[in-house]
């Protein structure tokens, strides 16, 4: 009997559509963002609170950071939670399998956030820092990979990343609401640990229910049987001594370039070390690693012609993305500042009873359809796979009960003060319930092209910004605080998604369509690469808003973000039809 999708025969059961094993990722996926969004939510806001708390805010004592030096630590940071996959990609390839590589991330991450949850003590918040970063590398690429080895169908992937990117942003949804209300309103270390918590339980639930998997994602292996039989099997065994002699080569032009380029640079003309790190070391990094992996993917002699050019088109919608990361990013440092510096968020009477209305509606009816999602793969897997959906099940009961509890505290107080990390929630929100659409209109197939999906995502997300300058055009330049309106926000933040809709799960699924199988792996990394440079750009262009408000203005500020994109958009257009020759076939 053949297998319609791969995986193991219970795989082959459906739930929508897709195979069972999908949502078994998804669920896991969900707690991983879980965790990963919930502390973003905080690290800014914990960085930049006073010293002595903000007794206005509610705010328990931070580490009084200025913005230059807590934006420039965001970027850092989740520049490198992207760069790890890059190596993390590479070594499931070679060692340890999608499967083990997921495992150990996820146990690497959980250990992360206990340690973040000691906030008082640097060390011990760096150690945590650095185990998010190592654990990502290992856990982000691998279960991708494995997503897209559970289709048989290429054109069923397009939507099936997309409910998997529902999945990461119920996680985001979920992580950003409670971590972020729980550390702002009660104790950051209680928001940093909560995120630990239900990495934890997820990590659980994929060990327990991997079974569903069969033999996808095991031990790495010659991938030659599973490229085709239009493959030449002699072509493609490269041998170990030419491949170290290209890995070599590469490593060496990598090295000169960051040598070079590091003493290009002029040195930072501030004491901060994070800004001389961000000025003075990242870009060299960037360059160094990034133009060696390049190449050493592209002179692959493996490659056959019809691979190389694939493989081209994954670098450029790559190189692009950049431009979309760059700008969406400022979700977590710029535009955090903005909601809780320049955004009216105190409301009383009818005013906070309307917005403790929407707010419960936006979070059950999430749950809601999340939990519903639960229910559905209960229905098809719990007897086979019945301490996995516990362990789930459990999880679920645990977020219900913090949900009912967050929201009778605040139905029971007579002030309304939204939190500054509540803003972020409304990027989920909207993909929780916009993804299904989206999904269905790309299998209509009214647009095919996958550099036209991109384009399109950078047109909506510039507009977003534009919307949010307009908003800011009132604020006078250089001030510290304002209290404009909050709908600015949940605007440009509804146009950021549906452009990110446009652009990130439909990239996950082409480059699962376009990466010859043995390198898939790696390839994934070589995509989560373009979200390193982007967080770290994103970061060091976020670190300069009080530079350029003082000088032009808040709203100049965010129309940066409007241009670019969009002239990314253009140049994208222009490019389509010979990328479009380079897939070779491939929609």
């Amino acid at each position: 009997m053949e297998f319609k999708f791969g995986g193991s025969e219970l795989n082959q059961r459906t739930i929508l559509g897709h195979p069972s094993g999908l949502f078994m990722l998804f669920f896991t996926e969900m707690w991983e963002r879980f965790s990963y969004y919930g502390m973003r939510a905080l690290l800014v806001l914990f960085l930049t609170t006073s010293l002595l708390g903000d007794e206005l805010k509610g705010y328990a004592p931070g580490w009084g950071w200025d913005r230059v030096d807590a934006i420039g630590l965001y970027g850092i940071y989740t520049g490198l939670v992207y760069l790890t996959p890059l190596f993390g990609g590479m070594i499931a390839d070679k060692l340890l399998g999608y499967r083990k590589a997921v495992l150990i991330g996820a146990f690497i991450m959980a250990l992360g956030h206990g340690f973040m949850a000691i906030e008082s003590s640097h060390l011990f918040f760096y150690a945590g820092l650095t185990c998010l970063i190592l654990g990502n590398g290992l856990f982000k690429p691998n279960i991708s990979s494995i997503v897209g080895q559970l289709y048989k169908d290429e054109s069923k992937k397009d939507s099936a990343y997309t409910i998997f990117y529902m999945g990461i942003n119920a996680g985001a949804f979920l992580g950003i609401l409670l971590c972020g209300y729980i550390g702002e309103k009660i104790s950051w270390s209680y928001g940093f640990g909560l995120a630990g918590i239900f990495m934890l339980l997820g990590m659980l639930q994929f060990y327990f229910g991997q079974s569903i998997l069969g033999k996808i994602g095991l031990q790495p292996k010659d991938a030659v049987e599973e490229e085709g039989e239009d493959v030449n099997k002699e072509v493609i065994k490269e041998s170990k001594d030419s491949s170290n002699k290209r890995m070599i080569t590469w490593a060496i032009v990598g090295v000169v370039i960051a040598v070079v380029l590091f003493f290009l640079l002029p040195n930072s003309d501030t004491n901060s070390v994070l800004t001389q790190i961000n000025r003075k070391w990242i870009p060299p990094l960037v360059f160094g690693l990034v133009i060696p992996f390049v190449g050493y993917i592209v002179t692959n002699p493996t490659l056959t012609k019809v691979e190389k050019d694939r493989v081209w088109v994954i670098i450029i919608l790559t190189f692009f993305t950049i431009f979309f990361w760059w700008a969406f990013e400022q979700a977590g440092g710029s535009m955090t500042v903005f909601a809780a510096d320049y955004t009216d968020r105190t409301l009383e009477g009818s005013s906070g009873v309307i917005f403790n209305v929407v707010n419960a509606i936006l979070t059950v009816g999430s749950l809601g359809v999340i939990t519903w999602v639960l229910i559905k793969l209960f229905n098809v897997t719990f007897t086979e796979l019945k301490v996995s959906n516990l362990i789930l099940g459990f999880s679920f009961i645990v977020i219900w009960g913090i949900v009912i509890w967050m929201l009778q505290r605040e139905f029971a107080s007579d002030k309304t003060e939204v939190g500054a990390s509540w803003f972020s929630i409304l990027n989920s929100f909207f993909i929780i319930t916009m993804a299904p659409l989206v999904s269905k209109f790309w299998e209509k197939g009214v647009i095919k092209s996958g550099p036209i999906k991109f384009a399109l995502g950078l047109l909506i997300l510039g507009i977003g910004f534009g919307i949010l300058s307009f908003g800011a055009s009132s604020i006078p330049d250089g001030a510290k605080t304002a209290s404009v309106s909050m709908i600015w926000l949940i605007l440009a933040y509804y146009f950021h998604t549906m452009g990110e809709l446009c652009v990130s799960p439909v990239g996950l699924s082409y480059v699962s369509k376009l990466s010859p199988v043995r390198l898939i792996g790696l390839m994934f990394g070589i995509w989560f690469i373009a979200n390193f440079v982007a967080n770290w750009a994103g970061g060091l262009t976020g670190s300069y808003i009080d530079t350029i408000s003082e000088e032009y203005g808040l709203s100049t500020f965010f129309l940066i973000f409007t241009v670019i994109p969009i002239a990314a958009a253009l140049v994208l257009v222009i490019l389509n039809p010979m990328m479009k020759r380079k897939m070779h076939g491939i929609q």
